[in-house]
């Protein structure tokens, strides 16, 4: 029995922050974790930034209500899910994936939540388990489950390189350099191609 398992920003969907520090012309809050490998230490500069410049949850969910899949996401996530279950596994938080998720046909996700004050300043986040890509990935093994998965960042090496198969996925150059012992593709058909291999 196969899980899938992808990541959300960069595969399904643009990058919120990146999209966010467009909106509000913040150039620094591009940095992801295509950039810095420890989440933790990224999500405490971006919380900085946002309280230095005034800005909050409300305004980061207007600029998300804009974003759209991108170009094949749902179609690509409807087939996959016609054959076999998936779980987008993810470091975002639950108040900025839940537009993303209705767009994308409501597909189960596993992600973190932000701590926020009444007046919308966000304080803090609350991560859902420590290094929760290969954890989870490591969960579902224990419980019976092969996993396939799939991502473009630093974060996500743990669970491509501890399940059955997995395959980076409009990655960057440095990460694709750094492991070139996982496949790499930069299309949906090449990456649907790649899964079914394992799983049919």
């Amino acid at each position: 029995m196969f899980i899938t398992c992808l990541d959300l920003e960069g595969v399904l969907v643009p990058e919120i922050w990146i999209a966010f520090a467009e909106a509000s012309g913040i150039p620094e809050l591009k940095r992801t974790t295509r950039d810095e490998p420890d989440y933790d230490k990224l999500m405490k500069w971006r919380l900085g930034i946002l309280k230095e410049h005034g800005l909050g949850l409300k305004e980061i969910q207007e600029t998300i209500a804009k974003i759209e899949p991108m170009e094949g996401a749902k179609a690509f996530l409807d087939e996959l899910r016609s054959i076999c279950q998936v779980i987008i596994i993810s470091d975002t938080f639950t108040e900025f994936a839940k537009p993303l998720m209705e767009k994308l046909g409501m597909p189960t996700i596993f992600c973190n939540s932000l701590e926020v004050a009444d007046n919308g300043e966000i304080t803090g986040f609350k991560m859902r388990i420590e290094n929760s890509k290969l954890t989870t990935v490591k969960a579902l093994q224990s419980i019976g489950y092969e996993t396939v998965a799939s991502g473009d960042s630093y974060n996500d090496l743990g669970m491509i390189k501890a399940s059955k198969a997995g395959f980076l996925f409009k990655s960057t150059d440095k990460i694709k350099a750094d492991n070139p012992d996982i496949p790499a593709f930069e299309t949906y058909d090449e990456l649907m191609a790649a899964i079914k291999k394992v799983i049919c």
